[in-house]
Formats: C-alpha cells, sequence, structure tokens
C-alpha cells in the first residue's frame, strides 16, 4: 500500500505545534524557578535578567502560537526565531540542573545526625 506524503501544512501542525507546546512549557517550568527559588549560583541581577529573557521568549512563543492557530497551521517560523528560544531552554536547564545540585549539596548527608535531638 502506498501511503501519501504529509503536506506541508501536516507536517507543520505535526512538527511545530508540539514544539511550541514544549518551548511553552519549559519556559513555565523555568519563569517558575526564578521566580519562587533563590538560587545561590546566580547574583540576583543574573537571575533577574534570565527571568526577563524567559518572561520575553514566553510572550514570542504565544504570539507564534495564536498566529500559527489564527493561519490553521498555513505559516511557520523562521528557523532564526527559534533558535535563541532553544538557547534560552538550554540555559535554563543548566540553571535546573545546577539548582537540583546545590540543594543535593547543602542537604544534610549523615542521617545519624538528624535524629539526635
Amino acid at each position: 500500500m502506498h501511503q501519501s506524503q504529509p503536506s506541508e501544512q501536516e507536517l507543520l501542525k505535526s512538527v511545530l505545534q508540539p514544539l511550541l507546546e514544549d518551548f511553552q512549557y519549559w519556559f513555565s517550568r523555568s519563569r517558575s524557578l526564578l521566580e519562587t527559588e533563590d538560587l545561590p549560583f546566580l547574583s540576583e541581577e543574573q537571575q533577574s535578567e534570565l527571568l526577563a529573557r524567559v518572561r520575553t521568549a514566553q510572550q514570542e512563543v504565544s504570539t507564534a502560537q495564536m498566529l500559527f492557530q489564527a493561519t490553521d497551521g498555513q505559516v511557520g517560523i523562521e528557523t532564526a526565531t527559534l533558535v535563541p528560544w532553544h538557547r534560552l531552554v538550554s540555559e535554563c536547564w543548566q540553571v535546573g540542573t545546577q539548582w537540583r545540585a546545590s540543594r543535593l549539596t547543602s542537604a544534610p548527608t549523615d542521617i545519624a545526625d538528624e535524629s539526635q535531638p
């Protein structure tokens, strides 16, 4: 049986739509972390600047999603637009990894000490 190739619009919907959703998911998680946690490995200025970039990227992705939906998936997004979002997500992943590692190193290492009054 011969299966037909997906149309360009179907391909865009199957690739771009989930990609935009992923960006929103990771930016939302990163924003939550940056807004609620003290990250000792970042200065207050660095954390604030990263949060501002995440908020901006979230707005950009929301705009792209609205345009994509308004055109019923007929409009793509330039790679030059996606690359900075991808880099920012990677940067946020690294911050999350550092944050988790810093929490592990600050946790008590000797359980016996915890059981003593």
